[in-house]
């Protein structure tokens, strides 16, 4: 049965269970009483939008052409409150400081709707990141319009560019889930990111990501 399809992503909740990873997660969504969304994966080769955004870390505008790296970028769109960030953060603080010194640069995106999950407001991620140890700028998207312009689903949902900011990943960070037993590794980014290091094509069979639905406003 193929799943039913949303404006922002593909909707994993009231399909019947079978065996598979795409039936535990949904099994996982249940348990954690929301409904999952998948990446919608943005176009591999296609250029990495341009963004200007406040990093709610130190108030200082970042744009996409200031975090740009010559050897890849990873951009990441996150937040605070949904559970399948939650279980992540911690790899994500160990990803960018295993990485960061071999010259990959790392963006965190909050695009949710601060009114409608105050959680998710710019004071709480500049709790967050402070406590957590973000290496990372902790970008907010208030208008929405960078989520849309990379078509971004869920959080967690990750992109990797390369030197000339065309996306050779998009997907997940593992295959690790809440409550699957699976040990967080980013296993998934790192593979790729290590294929960029060492000069090899980065294999374009790759898992979408899943997390919760991006909140968007109303109007959006």
């Amino acid at each position: 049965m193929p799943l039913p399809l949303g404006r922002f992503g593909r909707f994993i909740c009231g399909v019947p269970l079978s065996f598979g990873i795409i039936e535990r997660e949904k099994m996982e969504e249940r348990v954690l009483g929301m409904p999952a969304v998948e990446s919608n994966m943005f176009p591999l080769g296609k250029q990495a939008p341009s963004f200007s955004l406040t990093n709610v870390i130190d108030g200082n505008v970042v744009r996409l052409e200031d975090v740009k790296s010559d050897v890849a970028t990873v951009i990441m769109f996150i937040c605070n409150h949904c559970p399948f960030v939650k279980h992540v953060q911690h790899e994500l603080v160990r990803l960018a400081n295993d990485y960061m010194p071999k010259g990959v640069s790392f963006v965190a995106i909050n695009s949710n709707d601060a009114e409608q999950y105050p959680e998710d407001s710019p004071e709480n991620m500049k709790k967050v990141a402070e406590e957590l140890g973000y290496p990372f700028p902790y970008l907010y998207d208030e208008t929405q319009e960078v989520a849309k312009a990379y078509d971004a689903a869920c959080t967690p949902d990750f992109y990797i560019f390369d030197r000339d900011l065309k996306c050779v990943y998009r997907g997940q960070l593992d295959d690790s889930r809440p409550n699957n037993g699976i040990p967080v590794t980013g296993e998934s980014i790192r593979a790729a990111l290590d294929a960029l290091l060492e000069g090899r094509p980065v294999p374009e069979k790759q898992k979408p990501s899943i997390g919760c639905s991006i909140k968007w406003k109303p109007s959006a």
